[in-house]
């Protein structure tokens, strides 16, 4: 049987989930409950955001063939796992949505695509929208390999018309005249070169990894060279050119939905191999006594970090089931198993840690994942890492697309500008413009929720990182209001809120349980106030005009982990636990406050 190896690249939610759902439906018999899950999005939180997190395997048999394909992420904060896939396959089929067009993550990934010398098919997805625009998004697709150095024989990629959504796809956009989605399948059999291997004996290098309660860590990658067999002794090489052997315990090939134990995998297969302990990303596993290395494989530095902490609020143990700094602290290491892209450090005396991520999203899955776990903690601020090159710091930066009305777009360029962000370029359609921008990633760390105010939630923003650039010495992207904070403990009433709801917008409704250095709203004013919103009606004897008039309060803001992390500043951290999600000060007292300003001011 031979193998095709073809990672599928898109951007957010322009389908291709969907569009692998129903390649295995129809080359697969599957269950009725299999066709109703996403079999990629394998992770509650990637099935409600509708994204892709972690790069994952699958495969399919059609005719004489079995067809691995890679799944990647879609987003820029993910893209620690991209590169690294790119090494795994021969191929890639970039999806691009027929209405949407072209949008930034799509660039990051096909560059690294491109830069590995894959041979590319495109794709173009969700004909069945309307509005669709297949001719005006292929110019779209033609200037983007262009702008990326594409070669000549790159840019001679076939061109396929699908709708995920229908399971159809096509030759030509005549889409409703398809009956099913093998074009797609014959195309990556013509185009898509067998696997690049080598004559000799074994090499296995790990790409991604994954993590088993049975057998532990795993490294999933391709066999390069020569066969791996179940009970082999093999060698395994590391980064420092330590040279360790073990004993293959297991080996997992990806059939559909499911992971099958084989016992032996050859040349050109994509398997995950259990039996070393530590296996890490770009290490080679070859026989014993012929130890060669693979080159290393890239893995990009983390950009964003935040302060983990355990939870020391006046409400500490309430709601969590795992509250204690080691419990924690095994979490999080754990996670760095799986995740090559994830840095934690521990801070020295105190029960806190520093996470470094790819960006807010990357740490935000984590920090979710942990609360519905039962974890409870504490976050700071996310701050971008900063880098001394040749005695001078340097920050990242980001390529920033907006597609926005025309109306919106002043008051789009307005708020960028304020961040900092440089306009690259930009494009007037009828009714609505496209700007890309460079600006330091700082300037993006709360700014969608004002972008999507700004724009009346019918704005698009997507970013990529660039470069480090020299450092901007200015505050960039701090909240502009300040807080409204809890005076005492207590439960709040409706009485206390409407008395203060002229003093800024609320976070808290009546009948919730609050503690000094709470934050309960957002000040109108630039200021952080001190409000007591326990205080209860003074019952007296005394007859009232007034006595049976309802308080009618305005609706509280929802504020969800996003927001809340778009929306703190350095003094300031979010209480995580599995029921609630609170922001509160740093220090609590206003005393302790006010000594924090004076030695900061000193």
């Amino acid at each position: 049987m031979e193998i095709r190896n073809v990672a599928i690249i898109a951007h957010v939610d322009h389908g291709k989930t969907t569009l692998v759902d129903k390649l295995l439906q129809q080359t697969l018999i599957l269950n009725d409950f299999q066709k109703m899950s996403s079999s990629m999005d394998s992770n509650d939180i990637e099935r409600e955001r509708g994204i892709t997190i972690l790069a994952k395997a699958t495969s399919l048999t059609y005719d004489n063939y079995r067809i691995n394909i890679m799944d990647t992420p879609g987003h820029a904060d993910f893209g620690g796992e991209v590169e690294r896939i790119m090494s795994l396959v021969d191929g890639v089929m970039l999806l691009v949505d027929a209405k949407d067009g072209v949008m930034p993550q799509t660039k990051f990934v096909l560059r690294k695509a491109l830069e590995a010398k894959l041979k590319p098919i495109v794709v173009l997805n969700k004909l069945d929208r309307q509005f669709a625009d297949p001719a005006r998004v292929l110019n779209q697709v033609y200037d983007l390999f262009i702008d990326l150095g594409a070669d000549e024989e790159q840019l001679e990629f076939p061109v396929l018309y699908a709708s995920g959504l229908m399971g159809l796809a096509s030759y030509d956009d005549k889409i409703k005249e398809a009956k099913d989605m093998k074009p797609i399948l014959d195309t990556i059999i013509k185009h898509v070169p067998s696997p690049r291997v080598s004559e000799g004996t074994l090499q296995f290098q790990p790409a991604l990894i994954d993590y088993n309660e049975y057998v532990g860590r795993m490294g999933i990658g391709k066999v390069f060279r020569g066969t791996l067999s179940v009970n082999q002794m093999v060698s395994c090489i590391r980064e420092d050119g330590r040279i360790e052997s073990f004993r293959v315990q297991k080996l997992f090939r990806y059939v559909g939905l499911n992971k099958i134990e084989v016992d032996k995998a050859e040349k050109g297969d994509i398997v995950a191999i259990a039996g070393l302990a530590d296996i890490h990303v770009g290490d080679t596993i070859c026989e014993v006594g012929d130890t060669v290395a693979l080159p290393r494989l890239h893995i990009d530095e983390p950009t964003v970090q935040m302060t983990f902490l355990t939870n020391n609020s006046p409400f500490a143990g309430k709601e969590g089931k795992f509250v204690t700094a080691s419990k924690i602290s095994d979490r999080l290491y754990k996670e760095v198993q799986k995740d090559v892209s994830l840095k934690v450090q521990d801070s020295a005396g105190s029960e806190s840690w520093m996470v470094s991520g790819r960006g807010e999203l990357h740490l935000g899955i984590l920090i979710e994942s942990m609360r519905r776990e039962g974890y409870e903690f504490q976050v700071s601020r996310p701050k971008v890492i900063l880098k001394e090159i040749d005695g001078q710091l340097y920050e990242p930066y980001e390529e920033v697309q907006v597609d926005a009305p025309n109306d919106y777009v002043g008051s789009v360029m307005e708020l960028i500008g304020s961040r900092f962000g440089n306009i690259i370029k930009m494009e007037q359609g009828m009714n609505e413009s496209r700007l890309i921008y460079h600006m330091p990633s700082r300037g993006i760390i709360g700014l969608m929720t004002q972008f999507l105010t700004v724009t009346k939630g019918y704005g698009v923003l997507s970013h990529v990182f660039l470069e480090f650039r020299p450092y901007i010495k200015e505050s960039v992207g701090n909240r502009q209001n300040g807080a409204l904070i809890s005076m005492k403990e207590g439960m709040t009433t409706a009485y206390a809120i409407g008395k203060l709801e002229d003093r800024g917008v609320f976070f808290v409704e009546p009948r919730v349980q609050v503690y000094e250095g709470m934050i309960v709203g957002m000040n109108n004013k630039d200021n952080d106030l001190v409000v007591n919103v326990v205080e209860e009606k003074k019952l007296t004897n005394m007859r009232s005009a007034t006595k049976d008039a309802t308080t009618v309060l305005k609706r509280p803001v929802e504020m969800g982990l996003e927001a809340c992390m778009d929306f703190i500043n350095d003094d300031e951290y979010i209480e995580i636990t599995p029921k609630s999600i609170r922001i509160r000060k740093k220090y609590l007292t206003l005393i302790e406050r006010k000594r924090a300003n004076k030695f900061e001011g000193e």
